[in-house]
């Protein structure tokens, strides 16, 4: 296996290609935004801040999966490419020192080959940007996950070669759980190595009837779905096991873990309210009373009111969460706000929550 060295040292030509990367990383030379950069003060000190839910696609394996840049998942602003500048604008201007930029799967269905291809050229793209740009840029190793031992394999290569911080992956991999037994080689590649696996839902994740009833006003097919395809992969990491069999796995689930730790008492009351459903003890086959097993996650902070994080704080613990955007996705630009206004946490809670407790994930030096 090469190194992360070798790596960063052929590392010009692959520059073009990751879709907001632009001219000025042609030059392999640090891109600049225009205007002030806000910088973000917790009682008179400056601290830097960590997106840990941000978005962006390689064209050039989009081509491979017969995918392009445009529509309403593929929105035409994740194309970037010339553009890095805007990006950082938009960071600067909302007050994010660093994104952690991942991919949406959208590869779970191919075959090995074409799979492992699509994750080699994304690999490299992301961490040239990172390289171009690295005190503002970490990113996610994309990984096959339908080919378990093979995205061991590209998790430890994303991590050792190209210097990614974890894998990116999907709340279900074409419609098996996470938690199936077969992915275990994944799970268990992620413990050894230390690093954090940000699980962000699949479109196509909830059943199809729901499909057919998140149709009409609302954009149910998201408000709804996506939290709810969260929800029943954290269930399923809990209740199968999962969770047990890795104690040292790090997961950051987005969109604050779905609908899961606002309705957290009632998976505790599932197995003893039929623990004919349950078999193997009190709560299954598992060691510990289900909602303990949430203070063992990380949650991005995507509930948009203070109510929210406080809440979620409160179920959870504020050690627990980290800031998320969802950019280029416009569902927010207030998320720094949202900490600082968010009232019951203390000073160094939104320290932590702002970029503490990501950067330690991320291997990010503060």
């Amino acid at each position: 296996m090469s190194t992360r060295r070798d790596f960063l040292q052929t590392t010009a030509g692959t520059l073009a290609g990751l879709v907001f990367v632009g001219c000025d990383l042609l030059a392999a030379r640090p891109a600049r935004a225009q205007g002030r950069r806000r910088e973000v003060v917790v009682n008179g000190k400056r601290v830097k801040t960590v997106d840990i839910h941000a978005h962006c696609a390689v064209p050039e394996a989009l081509a491979l999966m017969g995918l392009k840049i445009g529509g309403p998942t593929l929105r035409p602003d994740l194309d970037m490419a010339t553009q890095v500048s805007v990006r950082l604008q938009a960071m600067d201007e909302q007050g994010i020192d660093v994104e952690a930029l991942s991919i949406n799967p959208s590869w779970y269905k191919l075959d090995r080959d074409l799979a492992k291809q699509v994750c080699q050229i994304q690999n490299e793209k992301l961490a040239a940007a990172c390289a171009a740009n690295p005190e503002r840029f970490v990113a996610f190793a994309t990984v096959a996950l339908q080919h378990p031992e093979l995205a061991a394999e590209q998790l430890e290569e994303g991590v050792k070669k190209y210097g990614l911080r974890g894998a990116g992956i999907g709340g279900n991999v074409a419609g098996e759980e996470i938690s199936d037994p077969k992915f275990h080689p994944f799970w268990a590649k992620a413990e050894q190595l230390g690093v954090v696996v940000f699980i962000h839902p699949q479109g196509d994740g909830a059943p199809a009837q729901l499909q057919q009833r998140f149709k009409g006003n609302g954009y149910l097919g998201n408000v709804i779905g996506n939290p709810l395809e969260t929800t029943i992969a954290l269930s399923h990491l809990i209740f199968d096991g999962t969770l047990d069999k890795f104690p040292g796995v790090k997961i950051c689930a987005a969109h604050a873990g779905g609908f899961l730790p606002s309705y957290s008492g009632r998976s505790d009351f599932g197995c003893p309210t039929r623990p004919d459903l349950c078999p193997g003890g009190t709560y299954g086959p598992i060691k510990k009373k289900p909602t303990e097993y949430l203070k063992q996650l990380y949650y991005d902070t995507m509930v948009f009111n203070g109510e929210g994080v406080r809440h979620l704080a409160a179920e959870v613990g504020a050690s627990q969460l980290v800031v998320g955007t969802d950019f280029p996705y416009p569902w927010t630009t207030t998320q720094i706000d949202l900490i600082l206004q968010t009232p019951g946490l203390s000073d160094a809670d939104r320290t932590a929550i702002l970029g503490g407790t990501a950067a330690k994930l991320l291997g990010i030096k503060t």
